[in-house]
């Protein structure tokens, strides 16, 4: 009997592998921590071989929690981090360690591209702006500074990808990182001239062939069934990208309707799923349009650099003003509903805590958080709500820049579990706002994709009507006072970052000097 579903899914910090039943319940789940190395120069690197070594770990210990797990798998689906660029040669061999999106290598040659016709055309045909996380910057490095790098290549991955032709033998990527690297969001195809544009058609021959999960499995090999203890021709379905994977789990769809979906993790993520014909494109090129597996229909997203991070380290601010008392971090983050209740969040505050400074709405590496506005008056209740305050005005500014808030918007993540956390949100964004109660929504998404290619479901919005939609919460509607002083809120939220955007750079530059 095949009643299991499998998502495999290889994110940055975590492998993961997870078995669903028909009705997505959780049977099981085995994970191990990803490891990357870091180098000079920005460089963040994976071991190719080790990164397999760790799927086929995790699978096998999966198989060990479930009994008869082999016979009994419907089909799997694969996910991954997106970006970076994994090459392996033509007899399937590895070219070196796989480059992840965290790599910097390729930010000055970025940012050699701002305001020019490359980024331009980009920009306007794949809906996603250039950074240098990205697969083609990364080959654009490599050809101008390590041509050796690419003379035994014969296919450019992203991580899934390389996951995928391990299981399988065969050389494809998903038709949403092709489209959002190198294609176009409307025809779901490459696009020479968006190849042309960064100077990359010499090698146009190393992109795979676009294979949509939803519509083909292809067979697990003998060579894959011996080392992850699987059956030999288990079906196996090429996953889009982890980010769609994981919209798609929290409820970014619907019944066949798109709605806003903000992970609040320690980056903030925010996507709206809408048609194709709807999508607005920012005026600055920023965040991503990635096609999402059903026809017709894309998540448009942008990223703010920390999320959840301004909590963590607010609370790790009063550890260490704690220490001797007995107050560890995580005692505080059960009183966090307490102390935002309680707050009065008269300071205002810009969530830009990473020293990589901002990326969305706006893309800016000096960006630096800061409070606005103290008086003796304020407690520390009062700025730990006003970082939980920064964070819903942070989202909505990501939502400004897609063209407007979506009618509703699904929470996940960690943070999300927090009441008082939702009711600010709601209030900052204007909008209902529903809590998914959805664990592992990535390895979710992929194992879907998996169900409706062998035919479990007719279609995605059908997997999400049984996976998803009972895991929503009630829908937390926004205080009409609290969404009134936010309009004025966010209004001050905005002319504040954008004076304060010279004076940033003004800073890093005597930084600098100061350093020298």
């Amino acid at each position: 009997m095949t009643d299991l579903f499998v998502g495999l899914d290889a994110g940055t910090s975590t492998i993961k592998a997870v078995a669903f039943d028909l009705t997505g319940q959780t049977v099981a789940m085995a994970q191990r921590r990803n490891l990357h190395d870091v180098g000079p120069d920005g460089a963040v690197t994976q071991d190719m071989r080790r990164t397999w070594d760790d799927c086929t770990a995790v699978l096998r210990g999966l198989g060990a929690k479930v009994p008869d797990f082999a016979d009994r798998i419907a089909a799997i689906g694969v996910t991954g981090q997106g970006d970076g660029c994994w090459i392996i040669d033509g007899a399937g061999d590895p070219v070196g360690p796989g480059w992840l999106w965290l790599d910097a290598r390729a930010a000055g040659l970025v940012a050699g591209l701002r305001g020019g016709e490359a980024e331009a055309v980009h920009f306007r045909t794949t809906g996603t702006a250039l950074t240098s996380c990205q697969q083609g910057p990364q080959l654009m490095w490599m050809q101008a500074h390590a041509p050796d790098l690419l003379v035994r290549a014969a296919t450019a991955f992203h991580c899934k990808d390389w996951l995928f032709f391990r299981m399988t033998g065969v050389r494809a990527t998903d038709p949403c990182e092709a489209c959002f690297s190198f294609g176009d969001f409307r025809t779901r195809a490459y696009d020479d001239g968006v190849i042309d544009a960064l100077g990359l058609g010499i090698l146009r021959h190393l992109l795979p062939p676009i294979l949509d999960g939803v519509r083909t499995v292809l067979p697990l090999t003998a060579a894959a069934a011996a080392e992850t203890g699987l059956r030999t021709g288990t079906p196996v379905s090429l996953g889009y990208l982890d980010a769609v994977c994981t919209g798609l789990g929290a409820g970014i769809l619907e019944g066949g309707q798109g709605f806003g979906c903000t992970i609040l993790g320690s980056t903030g993520v925010h996507m709206k799923g809408m048609r194709v014909e709807d999508v607005t494109l920012p005026a600055q090129p920023t965040g991503y349009v990635m096609v999402m597996p059903i026809p017709g229909m894309v998540a448009q997203m942008q990223t703010n650099m920390a999320g959840t991070l301004n909590l963590d380290w607010m609370l790790g601010l009063a550890e260490g003003l704690l220490k001797g008392l007995d107050q560890p971090v995580p005692d505080l983050i059960e009183r966090l509903d307490g102390w935002l209740g309680d707050a009065n969040r008269g300071p205002l505050y810009h969530p830009y805590i990473s020293a990589a400074g901002e990326r969305g709405p706006f893309v800016d590496a000096h960006a630096r958080a800061g409070f606005i506005g103290l008086t003796t008056e304020h407690r520390f209740v009062d700025l730990v709500g006003a970082v939980a305050e920064g964070l819903g005005l942070a989202a909505r500014d990501c939502y400004s820049a897609m063209g407007g808030v979506p009618p509703e918007v699904r929470l996940t993540g960690g943070a999300a579990r927090s009441v008082a956390l939702r009711r600010i949100m709601a209030a900052a964004l204007g909008v209902p706002v529903r809590p998914s109660s959805r664990e592992e929504a990535g390895a979710a998404g992929a194992a879907m994709i998996g169900a409706v290619a062998v035919g479990a479901f007719p279609d995605i919005p059908a997997a999400v009507d049984s996976w998803v939609s009972p895991c929503l919460g009630l829908a937390l509607e926004p205080d009409d006072a609290a969404r009134t002083r936010q309009d004025r809120r966010f209004s001050h939220y905005l002319q504040a970052r954008r004076t304060l955007a010279p004076l940033w750079t003004t800073m890093a530059n005597d930084s600098e000097r100061n350093e020298r």
